[in-house]
């Protein structure tokens, strides 16, 4: 069976074909009764119209494509589909890519997204290779970098200082009293990044006892279990825990109760990211809340603005972050 084509539809809504691709790529210059009919249409046919092809004529694909490093127990999720639901109000698709940890495929991915002549790239942290940023830079096509912050993005970042959350955390618990410090975290650059910032903020206080674990990303409840093994493993006296993520959080409180030491009396144990069940666990775990959703929607809405011919909006946005005091602190 061949596949519908603009005729078809044509003959269907009983309007030209030139009517029906206006209604399809430019819906906002037809008549809203004619772009209904179009749309109808088109679902009796099976249609699928050719966006690729209206964007090489100079038309809008109406398509979005976000690089992140996994979705497996991802801290990103929140993030994707509150983008991906904002964008959608306004008749966009979000097109998903797995870079990895590192994110070694960032340039293979790049190179296939471009040829798809996406309407806005969304980009994970601002760590990128310089083939990167010169195929992105060269087609003129928005980017916005998330999940970080700098002085000179791309195009606009949103996100949060994650050295900012490094020293907030650290003189946090140097504030409770406490001295001898464990930093566990994946291999991933941002949970480098906030865990050396703890590091820096303690030594810059006089605290010497800093023993560190770094896993393979992503992260897991197993590195957590499995770190904090290897930390107790090396004799490090430890009475406070810096993790990169909830899940690893969550994995070391479980080994810590295996070894049946007492949170937060024998080891105190912080996270990053607020997901769901860190109220839940048992103490219940002190975290940096996040606003993840936050990020997506003005993500979204900053690629519409774009869309629109408003190109006033801020280009640097700090979604900033909070310190959340749980029971295992």
């Amino acid at each position: 069976m061949e596949s519908a084509t603009l005729k078809d539809v044509a003959r269907v809504a009983g309007v030209s074909p030139i009517t029906v691709s206006r209604a399809l790529n430019r819906p906002e210059i037809v008549h809203p009764e004619t772009v209904e009919l179009v749309q109808k249409a088109v679902k009796l046919t099976g249609y699928i119209p050719n966006q690729l092809a209206g964007a090489l004529t100079g038309g809008r694909t109406r398509l979005v494509a976000a690089i992140i490093p996994h979705i497996s127990n991802s801290i990103f999720v929140e993030t994707i589909q509150a983008m991906s639901d904002r964008l959608w109000q306004d008749g966009y698709q979000l097109l998903l890519g797995l870079s990895g940890y590192p994110a070694s495929r960032e340039d293979e991915l790049i190179t296939a997204i471009l040829s798809r002549r996406p309407d806005g790239i969304v980009l994970t942290g601002i760590g990128h290779s310089q083939e990167t940023r010169r195929k992105i830079l060269s087609t003129g096509i928005p980017v916005v970098e998330i999940w970080d912050l700098t002085p000179t993005p791309l195009d606009t970042v949103i996100g949060f200082s994650h050295v900012k959350i490094g020293e907030a955390i650290a003189l946090n618990l140097l504030k409770k009293g406490y001295r001898n410090y464990g930093l566990l975290c994946a291999d991933d650059e941002r949970s480098l990044i906030r865990l050396q910032s703890v590091a820096d903020t303690l030594a810059a206080q006089g605290v010497s006892e800093i023993h560190r674990e770094v896993g393979k990303a992503p992260s897991t409840f197993q590195l957590g279990r499995v770190g904090l093994s290897n930390l107790l493993a090396s004799g490090a006296t430890l009475d406070a825990l810096v993790c990169g993520s909830d899940a690893i959080a969550q994995g070391a409180l479980a080994e810590a109760q295996s070894r049946g030491l007492t949170i937060p009396k024998d080891l105190a144990v912080f996270g990053f990211g607020d997901f769901d069940f860190a109220a839940h666990t048992f103490p219940s775990l002190s975290t940096v809340r996040i606003d993840k959703k936050a990020i997506g929607t003005r993500t979204a809405e900053a690629f519409i603005s774009r869309a629109a011919g408003d190109d006033s909006a801020e280009k640097v946005i700090d979604v900033g972050f909070e310190l959340i005091e749980r029971e295992s602190i």
